[in-house]
Parts: structure tokens; sequence; C-alpha cells
């Protein structure tokens, strides 16, 4: 049984920062990923790190998001600074990536999702 949980999330003036997380149990995944949604708006990649180790980031949030993630504890994180209002989303950590897409920040086709941790930035 595969789970993702997040946490992490709350509210916080911009220009602050935020660091999320994710314990996974149940699967090894060759790549993890962030994504967010705003309200009204689609779905959207932020970010994603390869099994090497390698990160990549939606251009949006490069120089100010880090994906890490810490095998010895099945934990991914996203470490979020100098955070802007137009951050503001439901932001989820998702594994398993499907074969059709390839592992960098705009894939969407994972499989498994966690259920989502609320930021909020004014």
């Amino acid at each position: 049984h595969v789970q993702l949980v997040e946490s992490g999330g709350g509210s916080v003036d911009a220009g602050g920062s935020v660091r999320l997380s994710c314990v996974v149990s149940g699967y090894s995944s060759d790549c993890m990923g962030w994504l967010r949604q705003a309200a009204g708006k689609e779905r959207e990649g932020v970010a994603a790190i390869d099994r090497a180790g390698s990160p990549t980031y939606t251009y949006s949030v490069k120089d100010r998001f880090t994906i890490s993630q810490d095998n010895a504890k099945n934990t991914l994180y996203l470490q979020m600074n100098s955070l802007k209002p137009e951050d503001t989303a439901m932001y989820y950590c998702a594994a398993y990536l499907y074969s059709n897409w390839f592992c960098g920040a705009a894939a969407t086709g994972y499989k498994y999702w966690g259920q989502g941790t609320q930021v909020t930035v004014s």
C-alpha cells in the first residue's frame, strides 16, 4: 500500500519561508515531484527530483524553492523561500511517474499523490 503524507503548509507573510515534507511509504520512486493547484487554476508542476538527486524547477520558483529528499527517512522536502502571494495554492507531492513522461518540473503524470497541504501567502 503506497502512501504519501504531506505536512508543513500554513499561512505566511510575503517574503517568508515554509518547508513542506512528504513521507513516502510502500514505494521507492525513480522520480518524485511537488505540484500545486491554485483556486480556479489547473494543477501545475513546481519541482521534480530524479533518482540521482538532480532537481528541476518551473521558472516561476527557480532560485526560490529547493526540492530535496532524504532516502533514509523516505521523505521528500520542498523548501520555499521569498514566498509571493501568487505561490498561494494547495501543494501536492507525487511519485511514480508514468513512462511516457520525462522526469522534470513540468511533469504531472504521476500515479501516486498525497492529500495536499495548503500554503497561503498574504
